[in-house]
C-alpha cells in the first residue's frame, strides 16, 4: 500500500520518534523501540525554548495594532535572535512591530543588520523595500547601510542595481563608497566570472583615490583562485607584495595553497607553502586542514599522515574539522576500515562528532551497501545531543531510500521539521527517486506537487 502525504513540508510534531527495524530473529510479540532523533542538554533546551518562545510571542503581537508600548528589551532581543538565525520573515514582522512602539527611534545600524540578513536569505526585493522604509522613517543613507544594500543585490547577481546604488552614493553627502563597498562588488563580480567588471571596479577605486589594501587584495587572490584563474591570482599576489603597504597574512597564505590544492595541483601548492614560510608566514590549523584535504582528494593518503605528524611536532592537535576531512577522504575512497579507525580515534581523543561527521559516515556506508552500519549511526545520534542539519537528513534518507526501506525513509522525513531542519530540493528529489524505484508512483507525484508548492515569497511586502 502506498503512502500519501498531502502536505509534507507543513507536517509538525511535538515529539518525533523513529521506529527501529525489528530483528527477524527476535520475539515477534516484542514492540519496536522508538529512536529519538535529537536530545538536548537541560541548559541548551532551556535556551532554545526561551529564544523560540520569545520570537513567537513577539510575532503574535506583530499582527495587532494594540501592542504599541511593549517592553523594549523583549522586542529588541527577539529581533536580534531572528536576525542571527536568518529567519527573515520573523525578523521583518518583529521589526514592523518595533516601528509601532511609542519609544521607537529609527537607527541606521538596525537597517544595516536587516539588509545584510536579507542578502544572505536571497531576498533582494525585500531589501529594496526595507531601504524605502528607512527613507520614510526620515533617516539619511549612510555608507554602512548602502554597502549592505549593495551586498544584498550583488550577492543575488543583481549587479546593475548594485552599481546603481554605488553611483547614487557618490551624490549623497558623507556617503561616498569606501574600500569595503568596492571589495564587496569585486567579491561577487569574481563569483559571477565578470573579470572585465573587476578591472572596471579597480579603476573606479583608483579614480576615487582609494588604494587596494590587504583585505581587497585578499578578496582578489581568493576569488581568482576559486575561479581557477591562477595567472590573475598570482598577478594580484605580486601586486600586493610590490605595493609596499600591504602585509601578507595567513588568509593570503591559505587562499593560494587552497586554490592550487583544491584543483589537485599539488606541486604548486607545495611550492607556495615553502615560499610563504620563507616570507615569514607560519601555517595555522586551517592551512594543515587544506593540505590534508588536498592530499586526500589526490589519493595521496601517505602525505595526509605526514601532515598529521608535522602538526604533532609543532604542537597542533587535530580538531573536529580535521577529523571530518580525514573521515570524508577515506569514506570517498571506500576504505571503510580506515575511516572507522579514524572515527574511533576522534572519539578517544575526546572530540565530539557533529552532523558533518555523521553525514560522511552515512554516505560512505551507503556506497558500501552497509545499511546495518547506517542503523548504528542512527542509534548513536539518538543517544547524543548532536545538532543535526538538512544535509545529514538528506544523506540518511538517501541511504534508506536506496536500500528500498521506504517506511524508514518516510519516518526520517517526518522527523526533519521536528529537528529544526527544512527539506530542500535534494530531499524531495531523493524521496521521489526512491518512490519511483519502488513503483510508488502516486507517492512520488504527491512529493512533486509539494515541491512545486514551496512558493517564493520574496515579492510579498512584510513591512509597512
Amino acid at each position: 500500500m502506498e503512502l500519501h502525504l498531502r502536505n509534507p513540508p507543513n507536517i509538525r510534531r511535538s515529539s518525533v520518534t523513529v521506529m527501529s527495524k525489528k530483528n527477524p530473529d527476535s520475539d515477534s510479540t516484542s514492540q519496536p523501540q522508538p529512536v529519538q532523533i535529537r536530545k538536548f542538554s537541560k541548559k541548551d533546551l532551556s535556551r532554545i525554548l526561551r529564544t523560540e518562545a520569545a520570537i513567537k510571542a513577539i510575532e503574535k503581537k506583530a499582527n495587532s495594532s494594540k501592542y504599541n508600548n511593549l517592553w523594549p528589551k523583549a522586542v529588541l532581543e527577539a529581533l536580534n535572535d531572528a536576525i542571527k538565525q536568518n529567519r527573515w520573515e520573523s525578523a521583518l514582522k518583529i521589526f514592523d512591530l518595533l516601528r509601532k512602539q511609542h519609544w521607537y527611534e529609527p537607527r541606521t545600524q538596525t537597517y544595516a543588520k536587516l539588509l545584510v540578513m536579507l542578502g544572505k536569505c536571497k531576498q533582494p526585493n525585500q531589501a529594496s523595500l526595507l531601504f524605502e522604509t528607512m527613507l520614510s522613517d526620515g533617516l539619511q543613507p549612510t555608507v554602512d547601510v548602502c554597502t549592505a544594500l549593495v551586498g544584498a543585490y550583488a550577492l543575488n547577481s543583481l549587479f546593475e542595481k548594485a552599481l546603481s546604488i554605488v553611483d547614487d552614493m557618490k551624490s549623497v553627502h558623507n556617503c561616498n563608497p569606501d574600500a569595503f563597498t568596492y571589495s564587496i562588488l569585486i567579491k561577487y563580480a569574481i563569483k559571477l566570472h565578470w573579470f572585465d567588471m573587476v578591472e572596471f571596479i579597480l579603476k573606479e577605486m583608483l579614480h576615487s583615490g582609494i588604494e587596494c589594501g590587504t583585505v581587497t587584495y585578499n578578496i582578489l587572490i581568493d576569488g581568482y583562485g576559486k575561479a581557477k584563474h591562477f595567472r590573475l591570482m598570482e598577478n594580484s599576489l605580486n601586486d600586493m607584495i610590490q605595493s609596499g603597504n600591504c602585509r601578507l597574512d595567513i588568509f593570503t597564505f591559505n587562499s593560494v595553497i587552497g586554490a592550487y590544492g583544491g584543483c589537485g595541483r599539488i606541486k604548486e601548492m607545495e611550492k607556495w607553502f615553502d615560499e610563504f614560510r620563507l616570507m615569514g608566514l607560519e601555517p595555522d590549523l586551517m592551512t594543515y586542514n587544506i593540505l590534508i584535504k588536498s592530499y586526500g582528494n589526490s589519493g595521496l593518503y601517505g602525505k595526509m599522515g605526514s601532515v598529521l605528524e608535522f602538526m604533532k611536532k609543532r604542537f597542533f592537535s587535530p580538531t573536529v574539522v580535521t577529523y571530518n576531512i580525514i573521515i570524508e577522504m577515506f569514506g570517498k575512497a571506500g576504505d571503510i576500515e580506515k575511516m572507522d579507525e579514524m572515527f574511533l580515534r576522534m572519539k578517544h581523543q575526546g572530540l565530539k562528532p557533529n552532523s558533518i561527521t555523521y553525514s560522511s559516515l552515512v554516505c560512505a556506508y551507503r556506497r558500501a551497501g552497509l545499511l546495518g552500519k547506517v542503523d548504528s549511526i542512527l542509534t548513536q545520534v539518538a543517544n547524543s545531543d548532536v545538532v543535526l542539519d538538512t544535509t545529514f537528513f538528506n544523506c540518511i534518507i538517501n541511504a534508506y531510500g536506496s536500500a528500498g526501506d521506504i517506511e524508514k525513509m518516510m519516518e526520517l522525513f517526518m522527523a526533519m521539521e521536528g529537528n529544526g531542519c527544512k527539506p530542500d530540493n535534494i530531499t524531495f528529489a531523493t524521496i521521489i527517486q526512491a518512490c519511483r524505484a519502488q513503483g510508488m508512483l502516486d507517492t512520488a507525484r504527491d512529493f512533486e506537487k509539494n515541491m512545486l508548492n514551496v512558493k517564493n515569497t520574496s515579492g510579498r511586502k512584510l513591512i509597512g
